[in-house]
């Protein structure tokens, strides 16, 4: 079986809210076999930057785009690929957009090789621990409380034994922050965990100040106050706070979560699939295991990266809980033709080949940006 083909489609809302939503668009992958045997991958990037590294001419024997390094190639050799591309793209990769669209690449890859197999991908990765993980409810802070508290309760009401709320307008305001916070727990009740994203607005100090006011509410976590690269800072917040502190969606490779753990002492680390891909993500979580740490996931788009991240969380021993986006955007609800089975506050694991999941052409269709 060779490569034929690797296209990225990227799908985009007609309106686009000027926030951290990424659920907004997306970036599909679809690799093509002389078998027919098709796999679907997703990259959570820049959708324009990401399309241009796939389908970037070769330059040189380390600047090359990815998808002239596949073609003809054999895609059940995963490890093999992954490598052939990390050593391609050395000058201009290493880290960031060409991870991230090698990860999409790599979905793709495993999604092949479980349809050719007739397994999947979790059996793939070492087999089933689990087959569902507990689910929270993510969700993007809206900009009045009384908004914010209505999505809380409606997170409890399907069901949702865990809620997050992340971004802004939260941050900004120690009072509002502190308003916020109180009135979610007061909505949700005390058995509903809650994690908090403060999406990189603070500093260790101000982080430190925040966490101490919001003792009486029991988070569950608290996820990015700081920059990605501040390590030192993530290291003195982890020492202090009592609260478990969560970070790594920035994150794309197993040095940069190494240094994150090591260096920042995280409690609990959010590996995003579809910037690490499978290749990466087991070795990330292997690494974690061994530093007595948790792993979660980061999803915000659409049900490719919810199937593939709930293979992934399936496979490994140290999975704590799932995150699935509830932002209301028709690519993010509506792509798959048979989408992950949520159900009593639980992701169901797909049982069929690959990836269990395939997109609606008709969606790709709708939303497709079609560049010259």
């Amino acid at each position: 079986m060779k490569i034929t083909d690797v296209e990225a489609f990227y799908l985009r809302l007609p309106t686009i809210e000027a926030r951290t939503d990424s659920s907004q668009d997306a970036l599909l992958i679809k690799i093509t076999t002389d078998a027919g045997v098709i796999g679907w991958g997703e990259v959570d990037g820049s959708p324009y930057v990401t399309k241009a590294i796939i389908e970037a001419p070769y330059s040189h024997t380390m600047v090359t785009g990815l998808k002239s390094l596949l073609i003809g190639e054999n895609p059940l050799e995963t490890s093999r690929l992954w490598a052939k591309m990390h050593r391609a793209t050395i000058y201009y990769g290493r880290n960031g957009a060409v991870i991230q669209a090698m990860a999409g690449i790599d979905i793709a890859l495993w999604d092949i090789k479980g349809k050719a197999l007739d397994k999947p991908i979790v059996e793939l990765l070492g087999g089933a621990m689990r087959d569902r993980m507990r689910v929270y409810s993510s969700n993007m802070f809206q900009y009045s409380i009384e908004d914010t508290v209505a999505r809380a309760r409606h997170a409890v009401d399907t069901g949702h034994t865990g809620v997050k709320f992340g971004w802004e307008p939260f941050g900004l305001d120690e009072k509002r922050d502190v308003q916020y916070v109180e009135a979610i727990r007061h909505a949700i009740g005390d058995d509903v965990d809650f994690m908090l994203d403060v999406g990189l607005a603070w500093d260790a100090k101000t982080t430190l100040r925040r966490a101490r006011l919001f003792e009486p509410f029991n988070l569950f976590w608290i996820e990015e106050p700081l920059h990605p690269d501040d390590y030192a800072g993530y290291g003195k917040v982890s020492q202090t706070c009592l609260q478990h502190i969560a970070a790594g969606e920035e994150e794309c490779t197993v040095v940069g979560f190494q240094r994150l753990i090591d260096e920042g002492q995280i409690d609990i680390v959010q590996i995003d699939v579809t910037r690490t891909g499978f290749t990466q993500a087991m070795q990330i979580a292997h690494y974690a295991h061994s530093r007595g740490r948790k792993v979660c996931n980061h999803n915000f788009t659409t049900d490719i990266n919810t199937a593939a991240s709930l293979h992934f969380l399936c496979a490994i021993e140290n999975a704590l809980v799932m995150e699935y986006c509830v932002e209301p955007g028709e690519i993010s609800r509506s792509l798959a033709k048979e989408p992950v089975k949520i159900a009593d506050g639980y992701a169901f694991l797909p049982s069929g080949p690959g990836l269990g999941v395939e997109p609606r052409m008709e969606i790709i269709e709708k939303f497709l940006v079609k560049t010259a």
